[in-house]
Protein backbone atom coordinates (compact mmCIF):
# COMPACT_ATOMS: atom_id res chain seq x y z
CA UNK A 1 0.00 0.00 0.00
CA UNK A 2 1.36 3.15 -0.90
CA UNK A 3 1.50 6.10 1.75
CA UNK A 4 -0.53 8.29 0.29
CA UNK A 5 -3.73 5.73 0.25
CA UNK A 6 -2.65 4.81 3.30
CA UNK A 7 -2.85 8.41 4.79
CA UNK A 8 -6.26 8.82 3.34
CA UNK A 9 -7.76 5.63 5.15
CA UNK A 10 -5.90 6.68 8.26
CA UNK A 11 -8.14 10.06 7.51
CA UNK A 12 -11.01 8.61 6.67
CA UNK A 13 -10.78 6.81 9.73
CA UNK A 14 -10.52 9.57 12.16
CA UNK A 15 -13.52 11.60 10.54
CA UNK A 16 -15.75 8.50 11.48
CA UNK A 17 -14.78 8.04 14.85
CA UNK A 18 -13.62 11.60 16.18
CA UNK A 19 -9.37 10.69 16.50
CA UNK A 20 -7.04 7.74 15.93
CA UNK A 21 -4.39 6.27 17.92
CA UNK A 22 -0.89 5.33 16.84
CA UNK A 23 -1.22 2.03 18.62
CA UNK A 24 -4.08 1.25 16.56
CA UNK A 25 -3.07 1.74 13.83
CA UNK A 26 0.11 0.26 13.80
CA UNK A 27 -1.51 -2.73 14.53
CA UNK A 28 -4.01 -2.73 11.87
CA UNK A 29 -1.48 -1.43 9.04
CA UNK A 30 1.22 -3.57 10.57
CA UNK A 31 3.66 -0.84 11.08
CA UNK A 32 6.33 0.81 12.87
CA UNK A 33 4.88 3.54 15.63
CA UNK A 34 7.43 5.54 13.65
CA UNK A 35 5.93 5.22 10.16
CA UNK A 36 2.20 5.67 11.71
CA UNK A 37 3.70 9.14 13.48
CA UNK A 38 4.97 10.37 10.09
CA UNK A 39 1.95 9.17 8.26
CA UNK A 40 0.39 11.52 10.94
CA UNK A 41 2.61 14.41 10.70
CA UNK A 42 2.38 14.52 6.94
CA UNK A 43 -1.72 14.80 7.20
CA UNK A 44 -1.34 17.39 10.16
CA UNK A 45 0.66 19.62 7.47
CA UNK A 46 -1.71 18.92 4.77
CA UNK A 47 -3.93 20.96 7.50
CA UNK A 48 -6.31 18.08 7.98
CA UNK A 49 -5.38 16.15 11.40
CA UNK A 50 -4.15 17.78 14.70
CA UNK A 51 -1.94 15.96 16.64
CA UNK A 52 -2.53 15.23 20.04
CA UNK A 53 -1.18 12.70 22.37
CA UNK A 54 -1.14 9.16 21.70
CA UNK A 55 -2.97 9.58 18.02
CA UNK A 56 -4.53 12.60 15.88
CA UNK A 57 -7.91 14.33 16.01
CA UNK A 58 -9.56 15.86 12.29
CA UNK A 59 -9.27 19.44 12.86
CA UNK A 60 -12.67 19.78 12.24
CA UNK A 61 -13.78 17.94 15.39
CA UNK A 62 -11.46 20.99 17.30
CA UNK A 63 -13.45 23.48 15.58
CA UNK A 64 -10.56 24.83 14.19
CA UNK A 65 -10.63 26.69 11.40
CA UNK A 66 -7.21 26.63 8.89
CA UNK A 67 -5.60 29.75 7.42
CA UNK A 68 -5.89 30.76 3.66
CA UNK A 69 -2.27 29.65 3.28
CA UNK A 70 -2.78 26.37 4.76
CA UNK A 71 -5.96 26.15 2.83
CA UNK A 72 -4.20 27.25 -0.11
CA UNK A 73 -1.14 24.61 0.05
CA UNK A 74 -3.58 21.63 0.48
CA UNK A 75 -5.61 18.93 -1.61
CA UNK A 76 -4.00 21.13 -4.80
CA UNK A 77 -4.20 19.21 -7.33
CA UNK A 78 -7.90 18.58 -6.85
CA UNK A 79 -8.63 21.99 -6.43
CA UNK A 80 -6.62 22.76 -10.14
CA UNK A 81 -9.01 19.98 -11.36
CA UNK A 82 -12.17 21.13 -10.25
CA UNK A 83 -11.58 24.90 -11.35
CA UNK A 84 -11.13 23.74 -14.64
CA UNK A 85 -13.94 21.81 -14.58
CA UNK A 86 -15.98 24.74 -13.45
CA UNK A 87 -14.79 26.67 -16.35
CA UNK A 88 -17.70 25.08 -18.32
CA UNK A 89 -20.33 26.72 -15.91
CA UNK A 90 -18.56 30.19 -16.67
CA UNK A 91 -21.30 31.94 -19.19
CA UNK A 92 -20.25 33.54 -22.61
CA UNK A 93 -20.36 37.00 -21.08
CA UNK A 94 -22.39 39.00 -18.46
CA UNK A 95 -22.11 38.70 -14.36
CA UNK A 96 -20.66 36.50 -12.09
CA UNK A 97 -19.53 35.76 -8.43
CA UNK A 98 -16.73 34.19 -6.54
CA UNK A 99 -16.94 33.47 -3.14
CA UNK A 100 -13.89 34.10 -1.20
CA UNK A 101 -12.00 30.41 -0.60
CA UNK A 102 -8.60 28.71 -2.19
CA UNK A 103 -10.74 26.57 -4.69
CA UNK A 104 -12.51 29.46 -6.24
CA UNK A 105 -9.34 31.37 -6.26
CA UNK A 106 -7.98 28.52 -8.61
CA UNK A 107 -11.15 29.26 -10.90
CA UNK A 108 -10.35 33.14 -10.90
CA UNK A 109 -6.65 32.00 -11.71
CA UNK A 110 -8.05 30.05 -15.60
CA UNK A 111 -11.18 32.60 -16.40
CA UNK A 112 -10.88 32.73 -20.05
CA UNK A 113 -9.34 36.24 -21.22
CA UNK A 114 -11.52 35.84 -24.62
CA UNK A 115 -14.82 36.85 -22.62
CA UNK A 116 -15.98 39.91 -21.35
CA UNK A 117 -17.21 39.50 -17.49
CA UNK A 118 -18.12 41.40 -14.56
CA UNK A 119 -16.67 39.34 -11.55
CA UNK A 120 -18.32 40.16 -8.12
CA UNK A 121 -16.38 39.25 -5.49
CA UNK A 122 -15.68 39.32 -1.15
CA UNK A 123 -12.17 37.98 -1.26
CA UNK A 124 -9.27 39.67 -1.48
CA UNK A 125 -6.91 37.51 -2.87
CA UNK A 126 -9.42 36.91 -5.54
CA UNK A 127 -9.45 40.88 -6.29
CA UNK A 128 -5.60 40.58 -6.94
CA UNK A 129 -5.80 37.68 -9.10
CA UNK A 130 -8.08 39.49 -11.57
CA UNK A 131 -7.41 43.52 -11.02
CA UNK A 132 -5.31 43.84 -14.16
CA UNK A 133 -7.60 41.65 -16.44
CA UNK A 134 -8.45 44.10 -18.89
CA UNK A 135 -11.50 41.40 -19.81
CA UNK A 136 -12.83 41.50 -16.23
CA UNK A 137 -14.50 44.29 -14.61
CA UNK A 138 -13.79 43.98 -11.33
CA UNK A 139 -16.34 44.87 -8.41
CA UNK A 140 -15.01 43.55 -4.59
CA UNK A 141 -17.50 43.43 -1.99
CA UNK A 142 -16.84 45.66 0.98
CA UNK A 143 -16.99 44.75 4.73
CA UNK A 144 -15.18 43.40 7.58
CA UNK A 145 -11.81 41.75 6.12
CA UNK A 146 -10.90 38.26 8.24
CA UNK A 147 -7.77 37.55 8.41
CA UNK A 148 -8.25 33.84 8.08
CA UNK A 149 -9.48 33.56 4.91
CA UNK A 150 -9.02 36.87 3.93
CA UNK A 151 -12.68 37.78 2.87
CA UNK A 152 -15.18 40.60 3.71
CA UNK A 153 -18.11 39.80 5.95
CA UNK A 154 -21.07 41.52 7.98
CA UNK A 155 -23.09 44.17 7.21
CA UNK A 156 -21.06 46.46 4.63
CA UNK A 157 -20.74 43.02 2.35
CA UNK A 158 -24.70 42.11 3.16
CA UNK A 159 -25.83 45.16 1.88
CA UNK A 160 -24.26 45.07 -1.04
CA UNK A 161 -25.01 41.47 -2.02
CA UNK A 162 -28.45 41.94 -1.72
CA UNK A 163 -28.37 44.79 -4.56
CA UNK A 164 -26.66 42.44 -6.57
CA UNK A 165 -27.50 40.34 -9.14
CA UNK A 166 -25.18 37.68 -11.06
CA UNK A 167 -25.88 34.71 -13.64
CA UNK A 168 -23.68 32.12 -11.74
CA UNK A 169 -22.38 32.15 -7.98
CA UNK A 170 -19.18 29.99 -7.40
CA UNK A 171 -18.94 29.22 -3.38
CA UNK A 172 -17.13 27.58 -1.47
CA UNK A 173 -17.52 25.69 1.88
CA UNK A 174 -15.72 23.64 4.89
CA UNK A 175 -17.97 21.27 4.86
CA UNK A 176 -21.22 19.30 3.08
CA UNK A 177 -23.48 16.80 3.81
CA UNK A 178 -26.61 15.80 2.79
CA UNK A 179 -27.72 16.36 6.44
CA UNK A 180 -26.74 19.99 7.23
CA UNK A 181 -25.99 21.47 3.24
CA UNK A 182 -22.93 23.54 3.21
CA UNK A 183 -21.66 24.76 6.67
CA UNK A 184 -18.43 26.76 7.83
CA UNK A 185 -17.24 27.62 11.33
CA UNK A 186 -17.84 31.35 11.20
CA UNK A 187 -21.07 32.59 11.15
CA UNK A 188 -20.03 35.78 9.12
CA UNK A 189 -18.84 33.80 6.52
CA UNK A 190 -21.66 31.92 6.41
CA UNK A 191 -24.28 34.68 6.25
CA UNK A 192 -22.19 36.18 3.37
CA UNK A 193 -22.17 32.67 1.63
CA UNK A 194 -25.74 32.44 2.05
CA UNK A 195 -26.24 36.43 0.88
CA UNK A 196 -23.87 35.48 -2.61
CA UNK A 197 -26.26 32.12 -3.24
CA UNK A 198 -29.42 34.38 -2.98
CA UNK A 199 -27.72 37.03 -5.64
CA UNK A 200 -27.23 34.75 -8.15
CA UNK A 201 -29.53 32.48 -10.99
CA UNK A 202 -27.19 29.65 -10.26
CA UNK A 203 -25.47 27.90 -7.75
CA UNK A 204 -22.15 26.28 -8.54
CA UNK A 205 -20.39 24.56 -5.19
CA UNK A 206 -16.55 24.02 -5.51
CA UNK A 207 -15.06 21.85 -2.60
CA UNK A 208 -12.78 18.76 -2.81
CA UNK A 209 -13.82 15.50 -1.04
CA UNK A 210 -11.76 16.48 2.00
CA UNK A 211 -15.01 18.59 2.43
CA UNK A 212 -17.64 16.17 2.00
CA UNK A 213 -19.12 14.33 5.00
CA UNK A 214 -18.32 17.14 7.57
CA UNK A 215 -20.12 19.47 9.51
CA UNK A 216 -19.45 23.07 11.00
CA UNK A 217 -20.68 24.85 13.14
CA UNK A 218 -22.46 27.61 10.92
CA UNK A 219 -24.97 26.30 8.27
CA UNK A 220 -25.07 28.67 5.07
CA UNK A 221 -28.12 26.68 3.04
CA UNK A 222 -29.21 23.40 1.93
CA UNK A 223 -28.11 21.54 -1.03
CA UNK A 224 -31.39 22.05 -2.57
CA UNK A 225 -29.92 25.66 -3.24
CA UNK A 226 -27.14 24.20 -5.27
CA UNK A 227 -27.75 23.90 -8.98
CA UNK A 228 -23.99 21.88 -9.31
CA UNK A 229 -21.11 20.35 -7.52
CA UNK A 230 -18.39 19.77 -8.83
CA UNK A 231 -16.02 18.19 -6.87
CA UNK A 232 -13.15 15.21 -7.26
CA UNK A 233 -12.71 11.43 -7.64
CA UNK A 234 -11.88 11.03 -3.98
CA UNK A 235 -15.88 11.20 -2.89
CA UNK A 236 -17.75 7.90 -2.68
CA UNK A 237 -19.78 6.65 -5.33
CA UNK A 238 -22.94 6.03 -2.51
CA UNK A 239 -22.54 10.01 -1.57
CA UNK A 240 -22.29 11.21 -4.48
CA UNK A 241 -25.71 9.63 -5.21
CA UNK A 242 -26.52 10.79 -2.21
CA UNK A 243 -26.03 14.56 -2.91
CA UNK A 244 -27.85 14.05 -6.37
CA UNK A 245 -30.75 13.15 -4.85
CA UNK A 246 -30.76 16.25 -2.62
CA UNK A 247 -30.90 18.28 -5.39
CA UNK A 248 -27.34 19.41 -7.49
CA UNK A 249 -26.25 17.75 -10.35
CA UNK A 250 -22.27 16.54 -9.58
CA UNK A 251 -19.35 16.85 -11.49
CA UNK A 252 -16.66 14.24 -10.34
CA UNK A 253 -13.34 15.21 -12.22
Amino acid sequence: MYAEERQRMILERARAAGRVDVADLAGEFHLTYETVRRDLTALERHGVLRRVHGGAIPIERLGFEPSFGTRDSTMTEEKERIAKAALAEVPADGAILLDAGSTTGRLAEQLPADRELTVVTNSLTIAFTLSARPNVQLMVVGGRLRGRTLATVESWALQALQDTFVEVAFVGTNGVSVERGMTTPDQSEAMTKRAAIRSARRTVLLADHTKVGNDHFARVEGLKEVDTFVTDNGVDSSLVNEIEAAGPAVVVV
